[in-house]
């Protein structure tokens, strides 16, 4: 079923979704199953699975030169999602990126989740290899993520690479893509960057998932916004419970997100750890009561390998 079948189903009533990453290259499935087995309690009708693009790392040559290597530390999004919709019952949502991919390999990867009955995706550019200083697309990949939507939305209309393929098998996928309350960081403005989200839903986007964010207002009034530039798709929210103090540096960092000055004053006075992980559970419940009670479609939780600390929050947030 389509995520946005889901909502519709749900009469108005929150539903619950979780984001799991792959395990490491050389790593167990059981490791999402073990993941999922804590959370599956709060019955998602949906489960998202990331991917993450190549790296390159450097290996000595027995000349004492060093070789460039691509390598893919998390693979296996498609076979995880088959795996899971098999184990529970549930829909599945692979994550499709713009970079390290070409748009035959983008077009095959949706042709594979077509034949497994996988019809959701959410649609990424992706971020920028470590080390790299701005983004850099596949040389016959897409740059953005406008192009991505408009690949899938061309094979949902039977349209493919290929020329001589006439009257393809038209796919049926419901299309994510992301939001960012406090404006994707390489945007100018949030105008701007919701010039480019209207344009990604009039490609052919069916709903937008939101970056996690620590203040309600970012959400309420990026809502707002996007409904006032003409952009009427269910936003969920993205949400994540801090729990480490280390997190006040690095979430911002990696993410561009900025904390409360109550959360932040609350975490510094925190002893320690565990006292953190406490107030996150509670800061980030909180958050999933109001949000609740405004009657967003569905609440996202970033499990980030952490199912122990998402369980409280859902169970504190009455589901």
């Amino acid at each position: 079923m389509k995520v946005t079948e889901h909502f519709a189903q749900s009469k108005g009533k929150t539903l619950i979704s979780f984001e799991v990453l792959p395990p490491l290259k050389g790593g167990s499935m059981q490791a999402i199953f073990d993941t999922l087995d804590i959370l599956m309690e709060f019955r998602p009708p949906f489960i998202d699975v990331t991917y993450h693009r190549e790296e390159y790392i450097y290996k000595a040559r027995p000349s004492g030169y060093y070789e460039k290597a691509a390598i893919r530390k998390r693979p296996g999004t498609v076979g995880i999602c088959a795996a899971i919709m098999h184990r529970y019952k549930v829909d599945a949502v692979p994550h499709l990126i713009c970079g390290g991919f070409s748009k035959d390999e983008t077009e095959n990867a949706l042709i594979d989740l077509n034949f497994l009955g996988i019809n959701n995706v959410l649609a990424l550019r992706g971020d920028a290899r470590r080390f790299e200083e701005r983004f850099i697309p596949h040389e016959q990949g897409h740059t953005y993520a406008l192009d991505l939507v408009r690949q899938i939305a061309s094979m949902n209309q039977g349209r493919y690479l290929d020329p001589d393929i006439i009257n393809g098998e038209k796919t049926d996928f419901c299309i994510g893509v992301a939001g960012y309350p406090e404006k994707h960081f390489e945007a100018p403005n949030l105008e701007i960057d919701l010039h480019y989200t209207k344009m990604k839903v009039e490609a052919g986007a069916d709903y937008i998932v939101t970056q996690m964010f620590f203040d309600n207002r970012k959400y309420f009034e990026y809502v707002d916004a996007c409904r006032r530039a003409g952009i009427d798709v269910p936003i969920v929210p993205g949400l994540k419970p801090i729990t480490k103090r280390h997190q006040l540096t690095s979430i911002p960092r990696k993410f561009f997100v900025n904390f409360p000055h109550d959360l932040v004053d609350a975490v510094l006075k925190a002893p320690n750890d565990d006292a953190v992980r406490q107030i996150g559970i509670e800061w980030c419940a909180q958050q999933s009561l109001e949000l609740k009670a405004a009657g967003v479609p569905c609440l996202h939780y970033y499990t980030m390998g952490d199912a122990e600390t998402i369980k409280e929050v859902a169970k504190r947030a009455g589901f």
